[in-house]
């Protein structure tokens, strides 16, 4: 997927609608097309339009304040947990879902558009249950790096509420009625890949969606530096209970999983899909994973998204980690994609490459 390089490949002044929201789902419709038409991925054309949720969500009771001078650039930020005093400040999420709104919402995108699609709403609520980013929201990175060994304990205390915070709101979501079901083939999950399965739903599902029915990601990727025993220590312990409130895992994103590997596959057991990031050691990935789970292969976007591109490179890479990959379950996602110079036809050609190879590799 282009990311953030949509701008330069629908830019806004292709736009028609005047109305934001219907700005909004013209550049949706536009997407949607443009991919058919010029990208060669896995990605199909459903006739679902799908409409958001509305709801209102608290804070934890303390927010960090963030200072930045633009708007896609980066920023830094005041951490509002500077001492245990601080942790009495917390409260879990208050979640309302706003039914009028969100019927309303729906009721004018069929006017507008339930000639020709079906309209739905989906829920987007979260994308990662790995609670760690906003950990270091609330505590800083460096912080965090340094609570490890001289504070421990109010590290454990914030973990544990963050844990019991995300399952009282992911509750909330399922007793309000407010999950969807992403197993389908347009549904994003993890990092960027499909929620195809037949493993979804769980058993017992009567149309009430739960949290067993659905897939769910978990990764931690502020905690990239941090050994395996830490790691199970400060992260995983918590996240376990989350993630296994869920029908199935995926699990990583940018960080590489390189001293992870034998953690998390010995831990999770609903695990499916493995991330395999351009930093995480590819031999070492296809031994861990074999054909039990999805090699979730993430290719550098730098490869493609720079001044130029040496395509003979790409190819190389391409093929060797194919080769690699030989008896594994192998999905290739280009993501992170901020920029192509204003040259889709980038994304146009790596799809075509990425498809060519994969066919000329398949078993």
């Amino acid at each position: 997927m282009p990311s953030d390089a949509w701008s330069e490949i629908i830019p806004d002044s292709e736009l028609k609608c005047a109305d934001a929201l219907f700005r909004s789902w013209e550049r949706i419709l536009r997407m949607t097309l443009y991919q058919q038409r010029h990208f060669h991925h896995d990605l199909p054309t459903t006739g679902f339009f799908n409409v958001p949720w509305q709801y209102d969500r608290s804070d934890y009771g303390v927010a960090e304040v963030r200072q930045r001078t633009d708007d896609h650039g980066s920023f830094r930020w005041d951490p509002p947990i500077q001492s245990a005093a601080d942790l009495r400040k917390l409260h879990f999420a208050t979640i309302q879902p706003r039914r009028q709104d969100t019927a309303r919402l729906r009721d004018r995108a069929e006017e507008l558009l339930g000639d020709i699609l079906h309209v739905r709403v989906r829920n987007k609520l979260w994308w990662t249950c790995g609670m760690t980013d906003t950990l270091i929201f609330l505590r800083g990175l460096e912080q965090v790096m340094r609570d490890i060994y001289d504070n421990p304990n109010l590290l454990h205390e914030l973990m544990r509420f963050l844990r019991d915070a995300k399952l009282d709101e992911l509750l909330t979501y399922e007793r309000e009625g407010m999950l969807s079901l992403n197993r389908g083939p347009d549904d994003s999950v993890g990092s960027g890949a499909l929620g195809c399965t037949d493993e979804l739903p769980a058993p017992g599902f009567a149309g009430h969606v739960r949290l067993q029915d659905m897939w769910v990601l978990g990764e931690s990727q502020e905690f990239v530096g941090v050994g395996p025993a830490h790691f199970h220590e400060f992260v995983l312990q918590y996240q376990l209970p989350v993630l296994n409130r869920f029908g199935l895992v995926c699990y990583g994103c940018c960080e590489p999983l390189d001293q992870k590997f034998d953690l998390i596959l010995s831990q999770i057991p609903k695990l499916r899909r493995v991330s395999v990031s351009p930093w995480c050691n590819r031999r070492l990935a296809a031994e861990k994973l074999t054909d039990r789970y999805v090699y979730s292969w993430k290719p550098n976007p730098a490869l493609i998204c720079g001044p130029t591109v040496d395509w003979d490179c790409v190819e190389k890479i391409t093929r060797e980690t194919l080769a690699i990959t030989r008896g594994c379950c192998v999905e290739m996602v280009m993501k992170d994609t901020h920029t192509v110079h204003h040259d889709p036809s980038r994304i146009s050609r790596w799809t075509q490459m990425a498809h060519r190879l994969a066919m000329e590799y398949a078993p």
